[in-house]
């Protein structure tokens, strides 16, 4: 077994018996030296995501000052859902390991698929009414940054 997975693995397993969150793990490596680890913890924090990957990410990013994780690698004990893979993406983290999918997430009623759905515009109903309103308004910090000479890209 991977030595990494094993560690998500392990994370899952104390979040999950410590009542912190669902059963769900994850670990950042970087030259294959772990930078973060971190378990789900939603029902501690009473943070809705506060899931496995973003607190990884957070910790590492906080341990090595920077947002850019594109050295890194993470490993997740379980697919990630939609806010944690774009969290991933967010960090530039280049490889992603997991061991059980959605679906198996799902067959413990963690399921993501409505939000797949809202996503790809399927969905049958939306639970959340979006509304766009003051554009014009909302356009000024933009047109700001887009001129800002000290602003930092990612």
């Amino acid at each position: 077994m991977n030595e990494f997975m094993k560690i998500a693995i392990e994370e899952a397993l104390i979040g999950m018996k410590n009542n912190e969150g669902g059963p769900f793990g994850a670990v950042i490596v970087r030259n294959g030296e772990i930078i973060s680890r971190a378990h789900n913890e939603v029902v501690m924090t009473n943070d809705p995501t506060a899931h496995a990957e973003v607190t990884a990410i957070r910790r590492a990013s906080r341990l090595l000052g920077r947002f850019d994780l594109s050295d890194c690698e993470i490993y997740s004990s379980c697919e990630p859902c939609p806010m944690c893979f774009a969290a991933i993406h967010w960090a530039k983290i280049k490889k992603l390991y997991y061991g059980s999918t959605r679906e198996d997430a799902a067959n413990i009623d963690f399921d993501d698929q409505y939000i797949y759905d809202v996503i790809n515009g399927t969905a049958k109903e939306l639970h959340v009414e979006v509304v766009q309103i003051d554009r014009e308004e909302s356009l000024a910090p933009f047109i700001e940054w887009k001129t800002k000479m000290d602003r930092v890209q990612y």
